[in-house]
């Protein structure tokens, strides 16, 4: 009996991930959602827009990916009999390597989003039974990707991680070509809680990249976020917490990057070792940072030495390097606040430009700067910005280039 579910991808190549996959930069396992916005009066409701973390993701990562780069970027769509046309030609025209699968038993899933109490709070519900996406929906060539967008519980990450990297090393044929992928993690609110802080800092040791907003961070440490005094956003309340974070896992190596609204985000990234690529010199660096365990009075070398002995016991100390970490608060792209129209979807897109760009060898600070261009063009309208191509052949977003938009906010920063 013929399946009732078609599916429909770029075409993979041989699972040999060093020469013969195509190249993937990113894969979200983010769902693609239809939305249904009830904005405050007097602004009026919206029914079946094209939403989802998987497609704010994938929309952040393809702004930065114009064709053939666009094939660069690996979401999995899943169309109920319900899906709209219009939808589907919309998506068609990003021309990404997305999984693209009709299922005509089901709707497709649906959500509501609605703004509640007097911060503009976003609340979100289902609507229709979900799809979720799992590491066995990755063809060969997502499974191959520079990149991953988690959205999920603490726990339900820890186990996708060890899936993606079990299935990615069974199908290597060469263990030498081996590589990790970079894991960007985003938490999912309704399990940003104080029970579920144990379970954060376990899966700390395994991401590259933690990003809640300053309330689910903040929901993690039992508060919520927010100054009492003001009313606003507490940039105080988020270094702290940071802090806290950072010290539960002082000696790994991940970064959190937290998203604060009209604030900006706040990168904080713990300091380590990381090994010399030759030179033989001693860092220069005498910044020393406060975060976890360690302190400006730390023996470094001593603290380090059990992990950097060789075979013979002796520790090679012209190869150490101390990466004094990083504590930076990046504005947001739009300065006036009239320019944002409705802020669904921003965050999943930040971390979809900020994926790419860790992904094609770029500092986390110019990733962060990639993320915020990429949030600024998916909250200018409600719903996805408009796509078109120049008198010069060039993409344009809302009808501006991507890149241009780029470098006159690295010129502010």
């Amino acid at each position: 009996m013929a399946s009732r579910e078609e599916e429909t991808y770029c075409r993979p190549q041989k699972a040999d991930e060093s020469n013969t996959t195509a190249r993937i930069d990113f894969v979200t396992l983010g769902m693609l959602i239809l939305d249904d916005i009830d904005f405050r009066p007097p602004t009026e409701p919206v029914r079946g827009v094209l939403g989802g973390a998987g497609t704010y993701s994938a929309l952040g990562a393809r702004l930065f990916s114009p064709p053939p780069l666009s094939r660069s970027v690996g979401w999995v769509v899943d169309k109920g009999f319900d899906f709209p046309g219009k939808l589907s030609s919309l998506i068609d025209n990003w021309d990404t390597g997305a999984v693209v699968r009709q299922d005509h038993s089901r709707l497709t899933t649906r959500g509501w989003n609605g703004y509640v109490d007097p911060a503009d709070r976003r609340a979100f519900k289902y609507t229709t039974l979900k799809k979720r996406i799992t590491s066995e929906d990755l063809t060969p060539s997502l499974l191959f990707s520079k990149s991953f967008h988690l959205i999920c519980s603490p726990t339900r990450c820890q186990e996708l991680i060890t899936d993606i990297m079990s299935r990615r090393k069974a199908l290597v044929t060469r263990k030498d070509s081996y590589t990790k992928p970079i894991f960007v993690w985003e938490p999912v609110p309704d399990l940003c809680t104080p029970d579920e802080l144990l379970n954060c800092t376990n899966t700390l040791r395994l991401v590259d990249i933690c990003s809640p907003n300053h309330a689910e961070l903040a929901g993690f440490m039992g508060d919520d976020g927010l100054d009492p005094e003001t009313g606003e956003v507490s940039t105080l309340g988020v270094e702290r917490a940071c802090e806290q974070l950072l010290a539960s896992m002082p000696l790994q190596s991940y970064a959190l990057v937290v998203r604060a609204g009209d604030k900006g985000c706040y990168i904080a990234k713990n300091g380590g070792r990381k090994r010399r690529l030759g030179d033989g010199k001693t860092s220069k660096s005498k910044k020393t940072l406060t975060h976890g365990a360690l302190r400006p009075d730390t023996d470094m070398e001593a603290l380090f030495a059990g992990l950097l002995q060789d075979e013979n016991g002796i520790v090679a100390r012209e190869e150490i390097e101390l990466d004094p970490g990083l504590e930076k608060w990046v504005p947001a792209y739009h300065r006036d606040g009239r320019k944002v129209i409705d802020p669904t979807g921003g965050g999943n897109a930040f971390l979809g430009g900020l994926s790419v760009a860790l992904a094609r060898g770029e500092r986390l600070e110019n990733a962060v700067a990639w993320g915020s261009v990429s949030a600024s063009f998916a909250i200018e309208q409600v719903g996805l910005p408009s796509l078109a191509v120049n008198e010069e052949g060039v993409e344009t977003w809302n009808g501006e280039e991507v890149r241009q938009r780029l470098q006159a906010f690295q010129r502010r920063l």
